[in-house]
């Protein structure tokens, strides 16, 4: 039976070792290209290519979308209103790698070129009033809030959003990079770049969806921002540079709802650049901001470059680490130890304590909820082309 066998071996070649890697002439397969645009209605895979994302794609219920690694998905803002919209019961799956993410980019490379990735979930909101359910501000006008926490909208991993940040339709406000309604724990949210866009980098509306290992870079609205009871509990390794123009660092409220939930983030660095403006009567300089009984629990963290903005008609805004807005939060959230922030390095900010937004809030946090350092580090993320846009490293 051996005898035969290497007889056979010899005529057919099966020996792997018969020829050296010199002579392999595997052929290299080259990427793919195609448009993508309507609704997608049945489960697609997307290869390793360059595609174009024209109009408002929408992934229906019962859909699954992957796109593999190293992939670059380019929209055009002269075609009008561009998003990838991922409806309830849908899953988007992005399988990036440190060295060949996903990217969503626009050809014009102007903030406010498109809508970004928005994805509804069907875990659990409360919206203004207490209601259980809100509409959607992004064009879409779509109901939100779910009964399902652990709901998975699918995998987003090593991804790349840039330029985003334009209205839909008659949308009430310009959406983010990655916008995330009532989005379950279920759903994978690891390593994305919100690069450049023209409002917050990632906003949530309510859900239960943790994220980690996030880079906000040159938004100009807020960097990370949330409302309607949004309650991730396993967030770390958060990165923000505002450069350019940018208001908070972080915009945290929960619309008006006293609740005992509340989001929590470890590891976080936000920098403000020298120069950094808020938009244009806005006059948002604080790295944390809590507003309509916005709470949390918020530790080892970096805050740089939080000082005074001084506006065109010579009106002095106070810059801060952390602002109160409302006299409710500071009632309900601040002096019943709902917002913590512990392990805090305070740099180039002008004030170190926190405040409030006028001289009636008088802000003073109990004991252990608000506690700086000389040694907290901050985000921790590692650099490779998924942080790298245009030769600039953005993890530094």
């Amino acid at each position: 039976m051996k005898t035969k066998f290497f007889a056979l071996a010899l005529a057919t070649g099966l020996f792997l070792n018969s020829c050296s890697s010199s002579d392999d002439t595997t052929p290299v397969t080259p990427p793919a290209t195609g448009e993508i645009k309507g609704e997608i209605a049945a489960n697609v895979t997307y290869p390793y290519g360059n595609y174009t994302l024209n109009g408002v794609v929408k992934i229906k219920a019962g859909v699954t979308v992957t796109f593999e690694a190293g992939s670059t998905i380019t929209i055009d803002k002269k075609t009008g209103d561009n998003a990838l919209v991922v409806l309830k019961g849908a899953k988007l799956i992005t399988k990036g790698t440190a060295d060949k993410p996903v990217v969503f980019t626009e050809k014009s490379k102007l903030p406010g070129s498109w809508g970004g990735i928005i994805m509804y979930g069907d875990a659990p909101a409360k919206v203004a009033g207490g209601g259980a359910t809100g509409t959607s501000e992004d064009g879409n006008k779509i109901s939100y809030g779910g009964t399902n926490p652990t709901d998975n909208s699918g995998s987003l991993v090593y991804t790349r959003v840039e330029y985003a940040g334009s209205k839909l339709g008659d949308g009430d406000k310009e959406n983010n990079g990655f916008t995330f309604y009532s989005v379950g724990s279920g759903t994978v949210l690891d390593h994305l770049v919100s690069y450049k866009g023209a409002d917050d980098g990632y906003e949530f509306f309510g859900g239960t969806v943790s994220m980690t290992n996030a880079i906000s870079y040159g938004n100009y609205d807020d960097s990370f921002d949330w409302q309607d009871g949004w309650q991730g509990q396993a967030n770390t390794n958060w990165y923000a540079y505002q450069t350019g123009k940018g208001n908070y660092g972080m915009e945290i409220e929960a619309s008006n709802n006293d609740n005992a939930f509340f989001p929590k983030v470890s590891n976080i660095t936000l920098k403000r650049a020298a120069g950094n403006a808020p938009e244009t009567g806005d006059n948002q300089v604080d790295a944390f901001q809590f507003k309509k009984e916005g709470n949390g629990e918020y530790s080892n963290i970096i805050i740089d470059g939080y000082g005074n903005f001084t506006n065109p008609a010579g009106v002095t805004y106070k810059g801060s680490a952390v602002s109160i807005l409302d006299g409710v939060t500071n009632d309900h959230q601040v002096k019943t130890g709902k917002i913590k922030l512990i392990n805090v390095k305070i740099s180039n900010t002008t004030n170190i304590n926190p405040i409030g937004a006028t001289d009636a809030i008088v802000v003073v946090f109990p004991t252990g909820a608000f506690v700086t350092s000389a040694t907290a580090t901050g985000a921790s993320l590692t650099a490779g082309a998924w942080a790298t846009v245009d030769g600039v490293d953005l993890t530094k």
